[in-house]
């Protein structure tokens, strides 16, 4: 075999690996898989309507915080990890969060329900007041008349918090996103995070050590830190 016909064999050998390797490619892409960092990560294809967001719409990475108002380990993060997260993430503009109600207990749901009802400059500030008093309104025999004494404190009325409690339209949303966490990403329990961004995704199950977040937000940021 001549050298010229070794160079259009191997050519030929190249180009075929070439076109093998981006067939292979868009097949998992239609499939939900991507590569980050060397990795193939599977693209779950979740999506819920966001309407409540920490953080500038155009962050280019989303943490979803899947969290129960009756989750002690969920106050953990909200309370303590939360704030040192907007500080350093969320109000530079390079993270959101979106809270994803995945209410763990019925007293949960109508806590999740109520908070829905608060206007949006003051929602994440009643989530808050809903984890410090975690105990207070969830070990309680009155969790409605203390959850619409909250309501009451931030302009809501008596008639209209109970109307909110009562909104099936509502809890059926609710159970229809936690439906769909459980199933297109297994979540079983709370907190769990999706972090997403364009380079891919993946999931976070209950509170991580901070500097394992930020390794993994810098991750989805495309910064090597």
């Amino acid at each position: 075999m001549t050298f010229e016909n070794i160079i259009k064999r191997v050519s030929q050998v190249l180009a075929a690996a070439f076109m093998f390797l981006m067939a292979d490619g868009f097949y998992l892409s239609q499939k939900g898989f991507n590569w980050v960092d060397g990795s193939l990560v599977l693209v779950s294809r979740f999506e819920m309507n966001a309407a409540h967001v920490l953080g500038s719409a155009d962050a280019p990475v989303t943490i979803y915080e899947f969290s129960s108002l009756g989750c002690s380990h969920c106050a953990d993060f909200h309370l303590n990890m939360l704030p040192e997260l907007k500080k350093d993430y969320i109000d530079s503009g390079k993270v959101k969060l979106v809270f994803a109600d995945f209410p763990i207990d019925a007293k949960s749901m109508k806590g999740a329900m109520l908070a829905r009802c608060m206007p949006a400059d003051k929602y994440f500030d009643f989530l808050s007041l809903l984890f410090k008093k975690q105990l207070t309104w969830g070990l309680s025999f009155k969790t409605e008349k203390l959850l619409t004494s909250y309501a009451e404190l931030e302009g809501l009325s008596a008639e209209k918090a109970k109307a909110c409690m009562e909104d099936d339209d509502a809890a059926k949303e609710i159970m229809s996103v936690r439906q769909d966490a459980m199933e297109k990403l297994q979540i079983q329990g709370t907190p769990s995070f999706l972090i997403r961004s364009d380079l891919g995704e993946e999931v976070l199950p209950g509170v991580p050590d901070y500097e394992k977040l930020k390794e993994v937000l810098n991750k989805y940021l495309g910064v090597n830190k």
